[in-house]
């Protein structure tokens, strides 16, 4: 497992290196989000186009990651990192037992892929911490007893259509310079439509 860890680490950190992509750049360059969002829709309509893709013989826990935007507002960033850095954990190792129920066919590259998205995401929020946090994050998300793969593609797309999204639009208000690439004063994103 710890082996696993380190290689999915340096596997992230090559990506990041290859691509110039920092916490800065992700949080100011709206694009990237935008990529991540048009990404997250793609690996859903794949899976749902997967015919390997089968009911699972047990329900697994999923992140419920809808939201009310006004209590989202009332909470502090850090907060909301770590709410959305405990639905992307719950969320990977979800897909990891997902994983041990289906074939290496479509459905096994797609869960895989979705793994290795929701574990980077969790990496890289990981570095965004500005505070200091006594203990680990207190994790106690909504969860949902789900017994199809599918609803992990849509719970993955939710969460960064909807919390991300709001989530670096936050931080981009504070940290971008005015009149940098990106968000710059651009409005703020529609209410949380993490439907269809």
């Amino acid at each position: 497992m710890e082996l696993n860890r380190l290689l999915l680490l340096t596997a992230f950190l090559l990506h990041v290196r290859l691509s110039r992509m920092s916490p800065t750049r992700l949080v100011c360059d709206s694009r990237l989000i935008h990529k991540y969002i048009t990404e997250a829709k793609d690996m859903e309509r794949r899976a749902g186009l997967c015919q390997e893709l089968l009911p699972l013989p047990r329900s697994i826990l999923l992140p419920q990651v809808d939201f009310s935007l006004r209590e989202w507002k009332a909470k502090t960033n850090e907060t909301k990192r770590q709410e959305i850095l405990c639905d992307l954990a719950m969320l990977a190792d979800a897909v990891m037992a997902m994983q041990s129920h289906v074939g290496l066919e479509c459905a096994g590259a797609l869960l895989e892929q979705l793994h290795r998205k929701t574990s980077s995401f969790h990496l890289l929020l990981q570095t965004f911490s500005w505070q200091v946090v006594t203990g680990g994050p207190s994790c106690a998300p909504r969860t949902v007893a789900q017994s199809h793969p599918s609803t992990a593609f849509l719970a993955y797309r939710q969460l960064v259509q909807g919390k991300l999204r709001f989530l670096f639009h936050d931080l981009a208000r504070e940290s971008c310079a005015e009149g940098s690439r990106g968000w710059g004063k651009a409005p703020e994103p529609p209410g949380p439509s993490v439907g269809r």
